[in-house]
């Protein structure tokens, strides 16, 4: 089962990469990639340095924290094409921390209030849900922050534009026909 959710881990990922150069860019599949993947070394690593038992909940709980990352991540770059769409400003750091403020209080609502819920499972759902609430109580937060604050600076790190989301023009011939 462990070497199945590995290999389902590795499925998903791809198929993120894939849906995401086909929604956004590839630029963009890549900045989601690179900080779901800090999400999940980041919960693992403590795993592994606080030495706990890893098991088929904490692996459903690292797929969770991977759909939750990607979901969070994806509402920032929704934000962040539609604000290059309809915004003629130029400078792609504004354009990106703008976006990222507008879907700020959103993130920080969305996340608390599951994180609630996660904490609840954590303190009093007994030990058969702990390494599950744990995993996705630290997945959580770890998501929040990087859905905000590594994918995006990836983004503009590898040269997205504002050209990259704006159809071309396309210039009239003499007739009138559009060429």
């Amino acid at each position: 089962l462990f070497e199945d959710g590995a290999l389902a881990l590795l499925v998903v990922s791809i198929g993120i990469v894939i849906y995401l150069a086909l929604r956004f860019e590839w630029r963009f599949a890549v900045g989601a990639i690179f900080a779901t993947a800090h999400d999940i070394f980041i919960v693992l690593g403590l795993w592994s340095l606080f030495q706990w038992e890893f098991s088929l909940t904490v692996l459903a709980a690292v797929l969770a924290i991977l759909g939750y990352s990607v979901n969070d991540t994806v509402v920032v770059f929704d934000r962040i094409r539609e604000n290059f769409r309809k915004t003629r400003m130029t400078d792609v750091a504004a354009i990106m921390d703008n976006a990222k403020t507008a879907t700020l209080s959103r993130t920080v609502i969305t996340s608390g209030t599951t994180l609630l819920m996660v904490l609840a499972m954590l303190f009093l759902g007994g030990e058969v849900l702990w390494g599950f609430a744990l995993a996705l109580a630290l997945g959580i937060v770890v998501g929040t922050y990087s859905s905000v604050l590594v994918a995006s600076p990836i983004v503009m790190w590898l040269g997205v534009s504002r050209e990259d989301f704006i159809k071309p023009v396309k210039a009239a011939s003499d007739d009138g026909a559009q060429v």
